[in-house]
């Protein structure tokens, strides 16, 4: 538990609760559920830039990292299109992969298929399912995807001025307009009490918020004394209490509790709204094809990791399918941005490619 884990190493509750954060940051569990503890370890193992524990922000927004991927595939000979959905994975008679069909009826032949989708619409949605074992695809459809994350993006005309700390005369950001901002995580009762709510199908009336202000360090993002809010939120559940939809109502209202939260430490925060974007689970889901809005293509707990990811037996990146593999979050080691699951991929896909 990680509750326990940080008691044996702090006093402070305001600081246990901030870290118990990355014990739950996308994961429909509470700093009280046992094995919440890894999904702490796999945030502050990583390194950036030899900084153990370290984080860092991408210049040009987080598409710059895409771009860069890209640009360095495309100098290596590779062919990228976007806006081309795929149908179906094309097989052959043997059974082995031998392309994709896309949606508009387009085949792409190749002798190896790697997918970065979720293993639900690998498997369940791309894949003929009488090639797939009866058990493997039980076992997909089992993949626990609940998600308590709503994000929303914010453009705001100035600077948050937070009461614990107050801004700068000339306006300019502070060290801590430069770092990760933690609300609502003043005691970790808080963020089991926005858990428990959430579990009951109603969005948390406090809920846990992190704040970061990318434009604070990279001003290219946003015009000459503007600035873009990120607000990670959670617990909301993907479907509400009585199976109500996430209408256009409960989207505002939700956004609307959150900027309320917001303002109790930084007044004047509502006031400098310009606009805003809600996404909550069904919208990450439908957007970006994230399972549930799972941004680790599934629950990072214990039953979900190692060579049990995404199934027993096929945690190495291969499938039942000869010739596709999974190259994404929901292949070992899970979520996060640190590219693993398709360097490792890549790796088995080639060493396969020299046997062919």
């Amino acid at each position: 538990l990680p509750d326990q884990i940080l008691d044996q190493w702090f006093e402070s509750e305001p600081l246990k609760a901030t870290l118990a954060t990355d014990a739950v940051i996308g994961a429909m569990a509470s700093p009280h559920t046992p094995g919440s503890g890894y999904v702490l370890l796999h945030h502050v193992m990583g390194e950036l830039e030899g900084r153990r524990g370290a984080w860092g922000y991408v210049a040009g927004g987080m598409g710059a990292l895409s771009q860069a991927i890209a640009s360095a595939a495309a100098a290596r000979g590779a062919h990228i299109f976007t806006e081309k959905a795929v149908g179906h994975v094309l097989l052959g008679k043997d059974g082995r992969a031998q392309g994709v069909v896309l949606q508009d009826g387009t085949e792409v032949r190749s002798k190896l298929v790697l997918s970065n989708a979720s293993p639900q619409i690998t498997f369940l949605e791309l894949t003929p399912q009488e090639e797939l074992p009866k058990d493997f695809v039980q076992r997909i459809q089992q993949i626990d995807t609940r998600s308590p994350v709503t994000k929303i993006n914010v453009a705001v005309d100035r600077l948050p001025s937070f009461l614990a700390a107050p801004n700068a005369s000339n306006g300019r950001p502070l060290p801590h307009h430069q770092c990760s901002i933690h609300l609502n995580c003043e005691d970790t009762h808080l963020l089991h009490q926005a858990f428990t709510e959430a579990t009951d199908g109603h969005p948390s009336s406090r809920p846990m918020i992190e704040l970061c202000i990318p434009s604070a360090l990279d001003p290219g993002l946003a015009p000459w004394g503007c600035h873009v809010v990120s607000l990670f939120t959670q617990y909301t559940p993907s479907v509400l209490a009585g199976g109500r939809p996430w209408d256009e109502q409960a989207r505002n209202a939700y956004a609307d509790r959150v900027f309320d939260c917001v303002e109790d430490y930084a007044p004047g925060f509502k006031a400098s709204v310009i606009g805003r974007d809600i996404l909550t689970p069904p919208d990450l889901e439908k957007i970006f094809g994230l399972p549930g809005g799972n941004i680790f293509h599934g629950a990072m707990s214990l039953d979900q990791l190692y060579f049990a990811r995404p199934a027993p037996s096929y945690s190495g990146y291969r499938s039942p399918v000869p010739g596709l593999y999974l190259c994404g979050s929901g292949a070992h080691p899970g979520g996060g941005v640190m590219g693993a699951a398709g360097r490792n991929a890549a790796r088995v896909a080639l060493e396969d490619f020299r046997c062919l």
